[in-house]
This record gives structure tokens, sequence and C-alpha cells, in this order.
């Protein structure tokens, strides 16, 4: 597909659906982009949509076996999946890193919460792929409530794990899921288990 078919067909898809694009799409040529909140398997259709619409080449990472079938792989590739070879590298952080050192473009969508479904705190994975290859988290964002849906912010990762999940925080804190209930909270492990750390 073209991007200007795609733009057009993520276009009436939006329309048809009663949404609109909101916010600024990333100028970054590399970033993590932060897929959330997540909680139905419409998030993924209205985040490409809205990437499409802005004209934005998101990717995401797919094992390498989903690109062996033709039909299948053709269609992966052309909504954004990039294969990683896992015998390469055994861990999903580590590969991703080597697509972004080895790419001269890639804007990588993660979605933190894992799940649909309510966990205790996000997936730290995000935050060290960004961190590692040096490179900034973008906000993308789906609210429910206002039926708009685009990006939002590129923060930069400073190793100040709180402060820039503060910053995460302040911007998803208005913005409304599907299913409110199952949202899993903007906060990670790390950052529990650092403030149960007695001081001396």
């Amino acid at each position: 597909m073209t991007p200007e078919t795609k733009r057009l067909a993520a276009k009436a898809l939006i329309g048809s659906l009663g949404w609109k694009a909101g916010g600024t799409p990333p100028t970054a040529k590399k970033a993590v982009i932060i897929a959330a909140p997540h909680t139905s398997n419409l998030d993924g259709v209205l985040l490409v949509s809205f990437a499409w619409n802005f004209g934005v080449d998101i990717q995401w990472m797919v094992k390498d076996s989903v690109m062996s079938t033709p039909l299948l792989g053709r269609f992966v590739r052309n909504v954004g999946g990039v294969a990683i070879d896992r015998s390469k590298s055994k861990d999903v952080v580590g590969a991703m890193v080597q697509a972004m050192q080895e790419r001269d473009e890639l804007l990588l969508v993660v979605s933190p919460p894992g799940t649909r479904s309510l966990r205790e705190h996000w997936k730290s994975g995000f935050y060290y792929i960004a961190q590692r290859a040096g490179v900034p988290l973008v906000c993308s964002y789906l609210d429910y409530a206002k039926k708009e849906g685009g990006f939002g912010p590129t923060i930069p990762v400073t190793g100040n794990i709180k402060a820039d999940m503060d910053r995460l925080r302040e911007f998803y804190r208005d913005v409304t899921a599907r299913y409110p209930e199952q949202v899993t909270p903007v906060r990670l492990a790390s950052e529990e288990q650092r403030s149960e750390t007695p001081t001396r």
C-alpha cells in the first residue's frame, strides 16, 4: 500500500467510527512509541489508523517465523511488522535495541501494559529499549471518552525512572480507555522496589 492509500483508508475508518485525530505526530526518526491505554482489540486497529492518518510509519516486532508464510508475512509487513531472529538474541529488549541500531529510521510501537487485562504495573521493556538505544519515548493515546486518538509529547529518557514515569503518568492521567476498569496503572515494578529500600 502506498502512503496515500494508507492515509485515505485510515481517514475513512476513523470518520466512520466517529473519531477525530489529536495531538502532533512525532518528528524523531527513531523512538519508542508507547501504545496506551490498551484494553481492547480495537486499540491496535485505531493506533495503526491514526498513525497512517498522520503519515507516520510505525512498526512493531514479531517473531521471524510469522514472516515465513508468504501471504501472512506480506500482510504483517504492510501494517508495520518487523521480524526479529530470537536465535541471535535471547532477550526481546536486546533484539529491539539491535534493530534500532541497524536502521536509520524506526518508530517502534510497544504496549507497556502487556495485555488487555488489569495488571499491577507496566512492563519495563519499553523504557530500557529507549534507554539502551538512546532514543526518546513518544506517547500515543486513544481517548474513548473524547473519541480522539493520536500522539502526545516526546519524552527523553533521563535514567531517572521515577521522574520519567511521572511525566508519563501526568499525560495518561486524563486519557479514558475503552474499558477503564482494566487499565493497568502507569508504574513500573522497579519504582516500588526502590521505594521500599530503606535509607541509611
